[in-house]
Order: C-alpha cells, then structure tokens, then sequence
C-alpha cells in the first residue's frame, strides 16, 4: 500500500481528475486535510454538469440543480462554503400534458379538472389490475412503472417523457434507474396528498430547497478558490490525459504536459474515458465493456424573453411528444439575481440528445429558432418576445442503465478493485444516476478511504434504490472488504492532530 504522509506537502500531491461536485469536494476535504490536492479539470470552468453559465450577464443552469440532501454532512459544507448566499427557495413545478398544465406535487381539483373523472376511473382500474401478485421481480422501467401504477398511467404519463429523455424505449432501461428516482412515490400517497392529506407523506417530493444566490455554480466556484487558499490546486484547461501504473499502483499521471508524480488518484472521469487513459491498457474485457457503456447528451437553449415572467414556475415538464424540449426552467423563479434586466426573464429549454444526432449538430442559429417556436407552440411565449438566446451543449450528461451496464460496470469494478490508490466517484465515474449530494458523498468516503482507512464501500453510496427526498436522515453506508484500491494505511494521529476534524467525521 502506498506510504502514509508524514509532511503532506513534502510528499507526492493526490491527484483528483474532474472539477464537478465531486472532484472538487475531493479535493476541498483534502485541502482542509492538509493534503497536497490537485485538481485537473478539463473545462475552463469549474462544475462539470452543474456549473453556472454566464452570457452577456445572464446566468443559467444546465438544467435545474436544487439543493437538497438527507445527509447533514454534505449540508453542513454547503453551508461552510457559502453561508448567507445559500438562500431557501419554494418549489412550484407543473407538467405539460396534452396542451393542459398540471400542478406536480398533485391537487385533487386540478388533477379532476385537467385530467378528467373519466380518464382517472380508467387509471384506477389499471391500478387495480396491476396490484396482482407478480410472478417475476421486474426487469425494466416499463415492467416496474407498470407493476406500480399500472399500464394506463404508465402510458399517459412516463413512456413519452422516459423516451424523450433518454432516446430509447422504456423497455430497453433497466429497472434500477426507477427504483432511484420515483420509488418513494405510491400511487396511494400521491392521491392522499392530491385529496388533502398530508402533504410531507409524498416522500419524493419536496416544496421547497436550498439554492445558491448566483446559480449553482457559485458553489463550485466557492469551493475551488477554498482548494487553493488552503494550498491545493485546481489546474483548468487540463485534461488528464494518462494513469500510468507501475506493477498494479498508480505512479503517475500525465496532464497539460507535465507528468504528476502520485500514489493517489480520486477519479470522476466516465469509466469509459477512464479505461482508455491507462497505461498499460487493462484487459480486453475491461476494454470491451468500456466501450459497451452508454450515455445521454443534451443541450441547453436559454432564451432572453421580453416582458414579464411567462410563468411563475422553477420548471415544467413537457410530456407533450409534439414538441422535442423536455423540461423548461425559469430562472428568475430559481434567483432574481440570475437575471441581470428588468422587464426581462430568462427561460432554459432542455433538448435531450445523442453526439451524432441532428440536434446536437444543428446550428446555434436554428436551435434558437426551433426553441422559440417551440415555447410559440405550447402557448407560454409569443416569439416575437424572444430577445435572443445561447446554446450550450453538455457531452455525457447522464449515464444509460441499459440491458447490459450493469455487467459492463461489474467488469470494470473487478479491475479497479486490484488497483493500488485509484478510486472512482461521482456520476460518470461510477456510472450511477447520482444527484450533486450522493457525487459529494462518494468523494467523502473516497477522502476517508484514502486517508484514514475506513473502508468505504463508494459503489454502496445511493444504491439501495432510495431516493434523493425519500426521507431526511442520513443512512448507513457498508464497509467493503480491505482492496488495494483503498490506498494508504489509517492515520492514528488524525484525532490528535485536528480534534474538530476528527468530531466532524464522527
């Protein structure tokens, strides 16, 4: 196993590749460690996923990123990081369906109204239906939606949002992903809440969250210029570009031209990009199921609108199958300080996509068209209000859970795990659906792992198939059997060293 430090700053720095939430919460705790961190980050700009955009003052997510954790943990650094500018905001979200907009989290009298008496008996009834005993544990999106809620509201409210997101059939995604996102959410309670119940027994819903005052990416900002007060660095416009090993430990990395000298390496890059920058190359089948691993691209569209807010929403989903944006976001609804104008707003259409589709290729130009139709179309915004727009495109936004991922993502692990001081985290790079909290956590435990030989199975964090909002309480993570890729020896001196450190880890 690799030495423990003795000087920290002496001894060979951790390199930490990727600078999203958690590349750079890696190398924040390793800062306040008093570990020689280095950060290397691909983009001129700190992030990844949830990084802020700024054009011409406007500032946009890409994609909506509230902050919301049952993990007091991970809230007490964001609250480290940005104190008062992390504001408490109330959620308002509806859904576009058939041309209506339905309140989400339900009410009894809206669902009636938009939705129908007719519409919901028949939905009722294919509950029913679906309540039978199961032969068979489910297997995909479409056989756990459909054993839950049965095949009407199967059809009328997932299949055509599902397919729009990811591009596949819902036949064709695995059933984890399911039990991640919705498996708080019963039918029974949603009705309960939609009738008057007890609002706060839906568990996968919330109605309110914390926020950044400047957009998300504020954190990640915060957080970087804290890695590099306490001594870290966080080198931008560095791509990793090779993990060299030397007989089963990592010895170096090579990035912008220089090569690292290291024992230590906390990845977030995607496996499939991780694999084809290690030298030398593992073996044909890790190569393979690299290569076998599948992710979703989108882009983003902001468009400057004239006039007042359009609509008082944080989002609104599109079920609609006629137009292709999947989700809209209004960012003045998120901040008022994400909008630099008054008289102005600033919406954000989401477009689902592949690298070699159309879409992704089409013009900036024609993107901002089409997007402003599109908002023309479903009755939000005239578009002889749009003022202009920007796009931003985002490579490899969400990992796929197809048919085969989970032995793809098997396969590589069994080699990872006979490495000595290279571990993965964060969404790509466990290839897991994670939220910014569960990414945060992963690089926790990773710190930990490495510097106090805890043991942290990082592959446990978020799954057990609960929800990001299923409850508020932190749950117990396993410990995984002693593997190379734990790093160095436990650091006894921790406690005596930095006492409110050690309270803190407890």
């Amino acid at each position: 196993m690799p030495k423990t430090k003795t000087n920290s700053f002496e001894a060979d720095p951790v390199v930490v590749a990727g600078a999203g939430p958690a590349g750079l919460t890696a190398g924040y705790e390793l800062a306040r460690r008093s570990e020689h961190a280095i950060v290397l980050e691909a983009e001129a700009q700190v992030g990844g996923l949830a990084k802020t955009v700024v054009r011409e003052g406007y500032r946009f997510d890409l994609g909506g990123h509230r902050f919301y954790t049952k993990s007091a943990e991970v809230e007490r650094i964001w609250h480290r990081v940005l104190g008062d500018e992390l504001m408490v905001r109330p959620r308002l979200s509806r859904i576009r369906w058939r041309g209506r907009f339905i309140d989400y989290p339900l009410r009894g009298g809206d669902v009636v109204r938009k939705v129908g008496a007719l519409e919901l008996a028949r939905c009722a009834a294919s509950y029913i239906a679906a309540r039978r005993p199961r032969r068979r544990e489910a297997e995909t999106f479409e056989d756990w939606v459909t054993d839950r809620f049965g095949r009407r509201l199967f059809e009328l409210f997932f299949r055509s949002y599902t397919e729009k997101v990811w591009g596949v059939p819902t036949s064709e995604i695995r059933a984890e992903w399911a039990a991640q996102r919705i498996r708080g959410l019963s039918l029974a309670r949603a009705a309960r809440t939609a009738l008057g119940g007890d609002r706060r027994d839906v568990r996968s819903l919330i109605e309110e969250f914390q926020y950044p005052r400047l957009g998300p990416g504020q954190m990640w900002e915060e957080m970087a210029s804290g890695i590099i007060g306490s001594g870290g660095e966080v080198r931008l416009g560095t791509p990793l570009e090779e993990i060299t090993f030397d007989g089963g430990h990592v010895a170096s990395v090579s990035a912008g031209g220089e090569s690292i000298p290291t024992g230590a390496v906390i990845s977030s890059l995607p496996l499939r990009a991780l694999v084809g920058a290690v030298d030398p190359p593992p073996p044909g089948e890790v190569i393979a199921a690299a290569r076998g691993l599948r992710y979703r691209d989108f882009l983003t569209v902001a468009l400057v609108v004239e006039g007042q807010d359009p609509f008082p929403d944080n989002w609104i989903y599109v079920h609609d199958p006629e137009v292709g944006v999947g989700r809209i976001q209004n960012f003045r609804a998120w901040s008022e300080d994400m909008v630099p104008e008054r008289g102005r707003s600033c919406l954000g259409l989401e477009y689902f996509c592949f690298e070699d589709d159309e879409l992704w290729s089409a013009a900036d130009a024609e993107l901002i068209a089409n997007g402003a139709r599109e908002l023309d179309r479903l009755g939000l915004v005239d578009e002889s209000r749009i003022v202009r727009g920007h796009v931003v495109r985002v490579p490899k936004a969400y990992p796929i859970y197809d048919r085969d991922y989970a032995d793809r993502v098997a396969t590589i692990r069994r080699w990872l795990e006979r490495i000595d001081g290279l571990q993965q985290v964060g969404r790509n790079g466990l290839h897991r659906y994670n939220n910014s909290d569960h990414s945060m956590l992963t690089a926790l435990r990773a710190v930990e792992n490495l510097c106090d030989g805890a043991g942290h199975d990082i592959w446990a964090v978020n799954a057990e198939g609960r929800y990001l909002e299923e409850e508020r309480r932190e749950q117990p993570y396993r410990r995984a059997p002693a593997t190379p890729a734990m790093g160095r020896s436990p650091r006894s001196d921790v406690a005596a060293e930095r006492p409110e450190l050690a309270q803190e880890i407890a």
